[in-house]
């Protein structure tokens, strides 16, 4: 598995943990636990960007 698969693997699970924190939060009128949701969603989010950003550049160094 490369470094991108396993970084794309822990964005997807910071944002599961996210929505269950975000909607746990909604569910017990916590806020705190609701905001600590999202904020989970938007690094889970910029981390499946870096990957990304990770992938575009190999294939471009990878390029003849």
């Amino acid at each position: 598995m490369s470094d991108t698969d396993q970084e794309r693997d822990q964005a997807a699970v910071e944002q599961i943990k996210g929505k269950v924190k975000d909607a746990w939060g909604s569910l017990t009128g916590d806020k705190s636990t609701e905001a600590e949701g999202k904020v989970d969603q938007v690094k889970g989010k910029a981390r499946e960007s870096v990957a990304d950003a990770k992938d575009a550049i190999d294939e471009q160094r990878n390029r003849p």
